[in-house]
């Protein structure tokens, strides 16, 4: 859905560093998907084309935070 977004720190040894994969338009959605050591989000169509991927070594990722769209998460009283 378009607005959802995922956001990711990384550690790089002097620090880490933050990184959005947002859904840019309408239909779109993000995917999140963890093997083989590597966290990979990907933003995709409808279709499931993905149209931008961002790769991470998963023992480098620090924290994954997924934000939906519409503000009902897990977490929300909705």
């Amino acid at each position: 859905m378009k607005g959802d977004r995922v956001e990711i720190v990384v550690d790089f040894g002097d620090g880490s560093r933050s990184y959005d994969i947002v859904a840019t338009r309408a239909g779109r959605r993000v995917d999140v998907r963890i093997a083989r050591g590597v966290v990979e989000v990907s933003e995709v169509t409808r279709n499931g084309t993905p149209v931008r991927t961002a790769r991470f070594m998963a023992g480098r990722t620090l924290a994954l935070v997924e934000h939906p769209a519409n503000g009902a998460g897990p977490l929300s009283d909705e």
